[in-house]
């Protein structure tokens, strides 16, 4: 950061001198002040630390400041040897000093203008770009969010079309299996019949009955003693092998 130094030759400047950078000269020494400019609310100039000027800015200030102090115009002399014009006098010195002071000021307070309008300008840009950069990401979500809802929209859709499909399979299956089971006992049904038409009804009459009616009541008879009944017993098993032997022969 720069600040502005500015040298003036003659008396002390004024008290009110305060927006440049102030050296003073008297008799034998110097002293120098060192400050710097800013714009108040009001855009006035007013001190502030370390801004940085232009160098075209500092050039025409340093020119005029070190500009020669005008001289008073010398008035007519008559013809003869010329006379020595006396210097300027301290309150036009001053007043010299203080039309450099406000042309100094004057070029401060346009640098600062102009300085104060780029950083707003480049503030304002600042702000644009980034509402800017924020819509185009709001866009960017809300299609986002779009593309989204159309995927599951689709996904949705394809969804109840699999549920259909998979609902008509399953009431096909079930059709044919109906169908099936309906064949199946008709074919049932169909070869029943046919079989009965060709197999002979056969009747069966009960076969030793006598001696089986002997063989129980003589075992009730008998509980403890069953040895009693054991010819009867044998009787009976004789009467069923022969029954067995003669339905062999019969239908063998």
């Amino acid at each position: 950061m720069l600040c502005i130094e500015l040298t003036f030759l003659g008396e002390n400047l004024p008290d009110n001198c305060t927006g440049v950078a102030v050296a003073t000269m008297g008799a034998g020494e110097s002293s120098t002040r060192k400050v710097s400019f800013g714009l108040d609310e009001d855009d006035r100039v007013k001190v502030l630390h370390g801004v940085k000027l232009s160098e075209d800015v500092l050039q025409r200030m340093r020119d005029s400041v070190h500009g020669p102090v005008s001289q008073a115009k010398p008035t007519g002399s008559p013809k003869g040897d010329p006379v020595p014009q006396p210097g300027p006098t301290a309150p036009e010195v001053q007043e010299e000093l203080r039309h450099r002071y406000e042309r100094v000021q004057e070029m401060v307070q346009e640098e600062l203008a102009r300085i104060t309008r780029q950083e707003r300008e480049a503030g304002q840009g600042d702000v644009n770009t980034a509402v800017l950069r924020e819509r185009a990401h709001g866009r960017d979500e809300a299609e986002r969010a779009k593309q989204l809802e159309k995927h599951l929209d689709r996904k949705e859709a394809e969804l109840k079309n699999l549920a259909a499909f998979y609902k008509e399979q399953l009431t096909l299956l079930e059709k044919k299996n109906l169908d099936y089971y309906n064949l199946t006992s008709e074919l049932y049904q169909e070869a029943a019949t046919k079989a009965e038409a060709h197999v002979k009804p056969r009747t069966i009459s009960p076969i030793c009955t006598g001696l089986q009616a002997q063989v129980l009541d003589c075992y009730r008879s008998n509980q403890k003693e069953t040895l009693h009944c054991s010819n009867l017993a044998k009787e009976y098993m004789q009467c069923i092998n022969a029954a067995k032997k003669s339905l062999l022969v019969n239908h063998g």
